[in-house]
Parts: structure tokens; sequence; C-alpha cells
């Protein structure tokens, strides 16, 4: 079978995905810095895995590219600097970082004698800007134009990094697939995203309390995380899907925030009044990708809806975070 790295391997979607691809009878390289993951039982239990290696290494510094074998036939770089503090509190190592660690994973990929293919994972935010100053399509395809946001904001800056990669990857001499990820969901994503988050603050809330809401009316679609992997492994290994660009996710249903808080409550089975507070400044009002490339080049679609996936994150959340037996990663 298939030698494969996965740059960001001890994070969420790497991890994920590197516990698929052993399933199926893979040999897997996770390059990881701990930035953000954490060594939870999860990973402890993939790296027992004998098909499983860890490489420790930043790929912000050069010299990391240097340690990385050259016999891989799948190159899946998922490592990035992301979340909302990060962008805020340090925007221009947010920039450079990210480019950086494209240009590192480029290099590991073109020197591979085997390689079939090099999967970058950009972003949903790369439509930001088009929607800020041209209004967006719903649901969104992948061939609308990138327009520029304001430079001044910070928060944009974790967007112009990815469209950047996007570039650098089609200009790159290796076969090379971009995906934009669009809300996916799942156990060990960490707690500063939408699902997780509301699930632990119903998690803690007395019986009877009120749970605030925000951005109630704000409209996304989710997908969860075994779905996104499976979505993300068959475009990788198709070879119709050289140099293209794919929205990863769900295209419907499209639920509102306070449709998704309701089922969150439903999924912890506790009687709670939810108050509805003020949108979040620069969260899009409505997020929603069209998938009808990846769906017709992969022939896959969905297995898990979105009700099943949140009480399936709730279980492990409330096993491994809820109950203190291990920490989230950040």
């Amino acid at each position: 079978m298939s030698k494969v790295l996965v740059t960001g391997g001890g994070g969420f979607i790497g991890g994920h995905l590197a516990s698929r691809l052993v399933e199926l009878g893979h040999e897997v390289h996770l390059l990881e810095n701990f930035s953000r993951a954490v060594r939870d039982s999860y990973l402890e239990g993939l790296l027992a895995s004998p098909s499983v290696r860890l490489i420790e290494a930043d790929l912000t510094r050069p010299e990391s590219a240097e340690r990385v074998g050259t016999d891989y036939e799948f190159v899946y770089h998922l490592a990035a600097i992301v979340g909302v503090a990060n962008v805020l509190r340090a925007p221009v190592a947010v920039l450079t970082g990210n480019v950086r660690m494209v240009d590192a994973a480029l290099e590991i990929a073109a020197r591979q004698t085997r390689l079939r293919r090099f999967v970058f994972t950009s972003t949903s935010e790369v439509y930001m800007g088009t929607l800020e100053k041209l209004g967006l399509p719903f649901p969104t395809p992948e061939d609308v134009p990138l327009v520029c946001p304001d430079l001044g904001s910070k928060r944009m800056s974790y967007m112009l990094s990815k469209i950047y990669g996007e570039a650098m990857c089609r200009a790159a001499q290796v076969p090379a697939t971009m995906v934009r990820p669009h809300n996916v969901y799942g156990p060990r994503m960490g707690l500063s995203h939408v699902i997780p988050e509301l699930l632990q603050r119903a998690h803690s809330t007395r019986e009877g309390g009120n749970l605030e809401v925000f951005s109630v009316g704000h409209k996304r679609t989710f997908c969860y995380i075994a779905d996104a992997v499976e979505m993300l492994r068959l475009a990788a290994e198709n070879d119709g899907a050289d140099s293209g660009t794919y929205n990863l996710g769900n295209q419907s249903p499209e639920v509102t925030i306070l449709e998704l808080a309701r089922l969150v409550v439903a999924a912890v089975g506790k009687r709670l009044c939810l108050v509805p507070k003020p949108d979040t400044v620069s969260s899009p009002a409505r997020r929603a990708p069209d998938t009808t490339k990846i769906r017709n080049l992969t022939g896959y679609t969905s297995r898990i809806d979105l009700r099943e996936g949140i009480q399936r994150t709730l279980q492990w959340y409330t096993a491994q975070v809820f109950s203190g037996a291990e920490q989230s990663s950040r």
C-alpha cells in the first residue's frame, strides 16, 4: 500500500485522516510540532500502530524539510497557524508562517521520487473578500472570483495566507490538488468552534438555565469529520483531481445557528432556555458550498447527518474532555 506524509498530522483533520489511511493499510508518517495539537489517547493509540511514525518538526523552520524522506506517494499539507486569537494577536506571524509552511511542504513534495499527489487544505474563508465586495451566490462554487479584502483588517491574514498558498501550489511543478473545507466538525477539533463550544456550555449549564446563542440567524452547512476525510482521501487518490480546486463539505442542509443550538440542547438532554445574542463581528451571515465538483469526482455523499454527528461529538467530548480525563486541543 501507499506511503503517506501528513503535515499537521496530530491535529483534528490530520489525526482522523491518518486513522482512516492506517485502517486501509497505508503507512503513514505524521509531521507535527504540537503548537496546537495535543498528545491525547486518540493520538497515542494511533502512534502505537506499527504503520505510523511521528516526525516532530516545525515547517516554519526551513531545515525541518530536510528531515523528511523522499519515497512518499501522497503528501497532505494540513499544517497551518489557525484560530481567531492567533490571527488577531499576531497577523504577520500568521501570514508569514503559513506561507513558509506551504513553501517547505512543496519543497518536500518536489523531492519525492514516487509522488502521486500533493494535497493542500485551503479554507472556506477565501471567499470572504468576494462576499464583502461583490456578494456571493449560494451555494458557492469554486470558480467565483477571489477578491482582495480590506488589507488593514487583521482578521484577513489567515485568508490571505491560504489564497497565496493556493497560488503557490498552482505554480509549483508538482501534481497538486487544493481543497477548501467548510464547517467540518467532530471529536478532537478543539473547543473554540461553534459545535463543541455550544456542547460544552450546554453540558455545564444547570437544568432550566439559560444558554446564550450568538449570530442566531446566520446559516451554515456542517460536515462530520468522517465524511470530510473520505471526500479528501478519494479526491487525492483520483487522478482526475490533478491541479483542481474543490469545496470540501456538505451543500445541504443549511441550518441557522439557533437551529443548531436546539439540536445541541436536544443531544445534551436538558431543558435550557436559548437566549439570542448579537451577531459575532466578521462572521458571514451565510456559508454554503457548492459541492458538485467533489461529488462528481469522488462519487461520495455524506453518510452522517447533523443530528447523529452532534451526538457522536458529544459522546467523545463527554468521555474525554468534559470529564476532565484529557485536555482539548487549542
